[in-house]
């Protein structure tokens, strides 16, 4: 008896030794890929940024760049146009495939985008050259629809990972973004080797990633917790008013202006005129300069709200760019706004905010909380969760990505059917 216990002991370490060596090599196939890709990427949105600040007229090329952009999709994107949509309903198991042209459209149209000035992100572009990375190596080692879900887990963990820098939290926002209240255990190996793998290789191509300082981390107090829960209600409301509006102007800008070309060129027109209207184009393109004032205190109270606008106009007229970056000016520069009036250190708060509004948005609570441990160190890791927490539960079931599945209702008042998702419960 004991001989064929051991035995099959023995069968199942080798079967688990296959797994490792398996999920090693695919991973890292896709992180050497998907890393590769980011470094690339970074290093062309720096380009785009610099020759935007230099040559102030190219601004006034975003509505022609827009025509082009959405000409290509049109003409050649098939199913890209879903974006990180068709990556989760695939890892959710539908059978669209995910086409490789997804790749150089997505990163072709994100520096355009950023080049002539639109408000954008970065981690969609980096996700979607994942996961298309992915589906490649996917069909090259024929896996089955079972590994065919865990390579596209691995695309976003690595793609996410690479681009921010944060490998931990690029594993399980891979695993969580999926469906709300779920883990995909089952990947946690693979997405973490093709995220980790990822990060080592975007550096090893010398991309270095912008840091930030959190200062001094206040004393636990229930004043001080009191009040952190009041900023992270806004976070929660934050995001969801982004979501909500960028999906709106979405509709209603298709609505209103079916051909996409043109509709990318009338978003051209209002965002170059809101520059002139606010008299200042600080809140083009990424917008990290306004993250550093934010944890700096010199942030207006308004930034965030007019950072939101730009955000969802550009997105909402067909510009391509993720959500990402955005929010974490707009939680930042919120966070920054409330630390003085709520008499607490305000880079701390910034912090807090730039986490809290990304964590809303994506739905990701678990991910985001670990991505501020390894942004901003683990001292302020009980106030991080916190937020991550409340800023989840208030954003309610809206989100940046409509495809996301309702695993489990974050209000056991609010009953959803299995398998509804952001978008269909609308």
């Amino acid at each position: 008896m004991s001989s064929i216990k051991n035995m099959f002991n023995n069968q199942l370490q080798f079967t688990l030794l296959i797994y490792l060596i398996k999920w090693t090599t695919i991973a890292g196939l896709v992180g050497i890929s998907a890393g590769s890709a980011s470094a690339f990427f970074l290093v062309s949105l720096d380009w785009a940024a610099r020759t935007r600040d230099s040559y102030s007229w190219v601004l006034f090329l975003l509505p022609l760049g827009g025509m082009l952009v959405s000409f290509l999709y049109w003409k050649y994107g098939l199913n890209s146009t879903k974006g990180n949509n068709l990556l989760i309903e695939q890892a959710c198991g539908a059978k669209e495939s995910i086409p490789f042209r997804m790749a150089p459209l997505v990163l072709f149209g994100t520096i355009v985008t950023h080049l002539f000035g639109g408000s954008a992100g970065r981690e969609g572009t980096a996700v979607q050259m994942g996961g298309a990375f992915s589906e490649l190596i996917g069909k090259l080692f024929k896996l089955d629809s079972l590994d065919r879900k865990t390579i596209i887990i691995c695309g976003i963990s690595s793609g996410f990972g690479s681009v921010f820098g944060t490998p931990l939290a690029g594993t399980v926002f891979g695993l969580e973004v999926l469906a709300l209240g779920l883990i995909r255990h089952e990947a946690i190996y693979p997405a973490f080797a093709a995220a980790l793998i990822g990060d080592l290789v975007t550096s090893s191509w010398g991309v270095h990633h912008h840091q930030y300082e959190i200062g001094t981390i206040p004393m636990l107090s229930l004043i001080l917790i009191i009040k952190i829960l009041f900023a992270a209600i806004l976070f929660g409301l934050t995001s969801t008013l982004f979501s909500e509006l960028t999906h709106w102007l979405k509709a209603q800008f298709s609505k209103w202006i079916p051909n996409p070309m043109i509709k990318s060129f009338v978003g051209g027109l209002i965002i170059v005129s809101l520059v002139y209207i606010v008299g200042t184009r600080k809140y083009l393109g990424l917008g990290i300069p306004l993250i550093d004032q934010a944890f700096d205190g010199g942030a207006p109270p308004l930034t965030f709200i007019t950072k939101l606008i730009f955000t969802s106009l550009t997105l909402g007229t067909g510009y391509q760019g993720g959500e990402v970056t955005p929010l974490f000016v707009i939680g930042s520069t919120l966070g920054s706004s409330l630390g003085e009036l709520l008499h607490i250190s305000v880079p701390f708060l910034a912090a807090l905010g730039f986490i809290g509004v990304f964590c809303g948005a994506t739905n990701t609570p678990i991910a985001c909380f670990i991505m501020g441990i390894e942004l901003f160190g683990s001292e302020a890791s009980l106030y991080l969760f916190l937020v991550c927490i409340v800023s989840y539960l208030f954003s309610g079931h809206t989100g940046i990505y409509t495809s996301q599945q309702i695993a489990v209702s974050k209000n056991r008042y609010a009953a959803v059917k299995e398998k509804e998702t952001l978008h269909s419960i609308k």
